[in-house]
C-alpha cells in the first residue's frame, strides 16, 4: 500500500504498526476531529463586535461575520474603542486551526 507523500514520517511509520482496533479507534478520531474543525464557530466565543451574517463561506467551514475594526493607528479615533469611531464593517471568516481560532478579511459587504 501506498503512503501519501505529504504524511509526516512519525506517521508513516508508526500508522502500519498498530493493529486493526487502533487503526479503527485513529480513524473515528480523524472523521470527529474533521467534523469538528469543519463546523461553523461558536457565537459565544467571537469577539463582542462580530455579527455573524447570513452568507455561505467559501472555503466550506467557519463563520463569516460583519465586524467593525481599529486601524492600530493610536493617534486614529478609531483607538477610542468606541463602535461609532471603528472602521468598517467588514467581513471577516473566523475558522479553526490546528485547535486555535483564526480570523481572515473576506472583504466588504456587497462586494463578496
Amino acid at each position: 500500500m501506498e503512503q501519501p507523500t505529504s504524511l509526516p514520517k512519525y506517521l508513516a511509520e508508526g500508522l502500519p504498526k498498530q493493529d486493526t482496533e487502533t487503526l479503527q479507534e485513529i480513524h473515528n478520531y480523524v472523521g470527529a476531529l474533521i467534523e469538528y474543525r469543519d463546523q461553523p464557530i461558536d457565537t459565544d466565543v467571537l469577539p463582542e463586535t462580530a455579527d455573524p451574517v447570513d452568507k455561505p463561506d467559501s472555503e466550506g467551514n467557519g463563520t463569516v461575520v460583519k465586524e467593525k475594526v481599529t486601524c492600530g493607528d493610536d493617534s486614529c479615533k478609531c483607538a477610542s474603542g468606541d463602535p461609532q469611531d471603528m472602521h468598517g464593517p467588514y467581513l471577516y471568516r473566523y475558522y479553526r486551526e490546528n485547535g486555535t481560532m483564526k480570523s481572515e478579511y473576506v472583504g466588504k459587504p456587497g462586494s463578496e
